[in-house]
């Protein structure tokens, strides 16, 4: 696709600030989310100055050559929760989940071996277009209800829909003025503004919110009241680092414990090996470099490994590239890795100063979800266009390609113990095997 800023291309000093300050919101709302859900006194701060530190572990790792910011990981939720779950004290779990983002940095540390030994060109028979495009696709359209979801004003999509009233009503328009804002400035735009779509979008829908607030809290009706500042009163300054508490837990540490969560970590390292290639898969096609030979998936491999480890040493919270980070390179034109590693250390900044996380965490969950629309929406549709040279009418890519929609966005999620195979990676393995077995002749 044509980018207005290249990967080595480097914006001005005030746009570098501003573009930075996107791609943080872009990856914000999932970023402060994982924290919130596990719980336990993790910090919103922390998690933050983690992904910042991540991302330029990353960046150093891959030789600044690959434009993507590092997040917290969902995918490690469910370990996190058994960390805690199985320690003696919340210190001891602290410790655990450290110790767990350890193990599962230290499997792709073992799979980048293997890859430089072995090479990328096993990956790319393995996952040719027809497999990895769907899969890339799933990433986006496994999202979609939580998109649509914070559209409504919901953390999490409902198994009977939306019903249409007051409070629903509001946040849907603000999610709609959001959604509409980022668009229109996106294709209709010139120079800057076409830049910056997301931070016009946002400004646009929290004014609306606040609108909303205002005439509730006039009028009396609390439906009305989208923004709550209540957080205010307890925010904290300095970020509760994980190391702190961890390092109190250290002697509670027993060898069942950890052997409990390398059970819980080590298995889901495995299935975001499968995610961080359909990502990169994804960025290469963007950016027009195959990122899996420069710099080397055995770079981007240790990069997102290492990465992570610093994530939860610092937050709690392993890392992983985040496809709203992508979503944002693809739509902006932005490909800058100067601006991703801005973004790294405006976050790392923005973790110390409390009045501007918890501004930012007072975001109306909807006016997130119109964003979150056009990012997973176009994640969903860049996997799409990696099938536009796959032959189609060829039954043996057809059915490959149809078995992975399907499971994908059928929610074909598997539970073994507490290791969880998502949509994602149930649907890629289906899709491999269904390549293997009825497509091996096609190189």
């Amino acid at each position: 696709m044509n980018l207005v800023y290249g990967v080595k291309d480097k914006p001005k000093g005030g746009q570098i600030i501003v573009f930075a300050l996107q791609q943080l919101l872009a990856i914000l709302a999932a970023t402060i989310a994982v924290p919130s859900i596990i719980g336990n006194g993790m910090s919103q701060s922390a998690a933050l100055f983690g992904a910042g530190v991540g991302t330029l572990v990353y960046l150093c790792f891959t030789g600044f050559k690959s434009p993507v910011f590092l997040g917290s990981s969902f995918a490690f939720i469910g370990s996190m929760f058994a960390a805690f779950g199985g320690a003696v004290s919340v210190n001891a779990g602290y410790m655990g989940i450290i110790l767990g983002a350890a193990f599962a940095g230290l499997v792709y540390v073992v799979l980048a071996i293997i890859v430089k030994v072995a090479g990328v060109k096993w990956i790319n028979k393995l996952m040719p277009p027809v497999v990895i495009g769907p899969t890339v696709a799933i990433i986006g359209l496994s999202l979609a209800g939580n998109a649509v979801a914070n559209s409504f004003g919901f953390g999490s999509p409902l198994a009977d829909g939306y019903v249409l009233n007051r409070a629903s009503l509001a946040n849907l328009v603000c999610a709609m003025v959001t959604l509409l804002t980022v668009i229109l400035c996106s294709v209709k735009g010139k120079k800057m503004l076409k830049l910056i779509p997301f931070i016009i979008g946002i400004v646009a829908g929290y004014i609306c919110a606040l609108i909303f607030t205002l005439i509730g809290r006039a009028s009396g009706i609390s439906s009305y009241i989208l923004l709550d500042f209540s957080a205010f009163s307890n925010m904290s300054w300095v970020p509760d680092f994980a190391f702190v508490k961890a390092f109190k837990g250290a002697h509670e540490i027993t060898g069942q414990y950890v052997a409990t969560i390398a059970a819980a970590y080590v298995p889901v390292a495995f299935v975001v090996f499968a995610e961080h290639i359909a990502d990169h898969k994804n960025l290469s096609s963007i950016i027009g470099t195959d990122l899996l030979e420069d710099p080397g998936l055995h770079c981007t491999l240790l990069g997102d490994g290492v990465g992570s480890i610093a994530g939860a040493f610092f937050g709690g919270c392993p890392n992983t590239t985040y496809g709203e980070s992508i979503g944002c390179v693809a739509i902006t034109g932005n490909a800058s890795v100067v601006t991703i590693a801005a973004t790294a250390v405006l976050a790392i900044v923005a973790s110390f100063f409390g009045p501007f996380v918890t501004f930012l965490s007072t975001i109306p969950t909807c006016v997130m979800g119109g964003v979150c629309i056009t990012l997973y929406g176009f994640i969903a549709v860049s996997g799409l266009k990696m099938l536009q040279p796959v032959d189609l009418n060829d039954n043996r890519n057809l059915f490959t390609a149809s078995a992975i929609l399907i499971a994908g966005i059928g929610g074909m999620t598997i539970h073994i113990g507490s290791v969880t195979l998502t949509e994602v990676a149930c649907a890629l393995v289906l899709g491999i095997v269904v390549n293997l077995l009825f497509n091996r002749e096609h190189k």
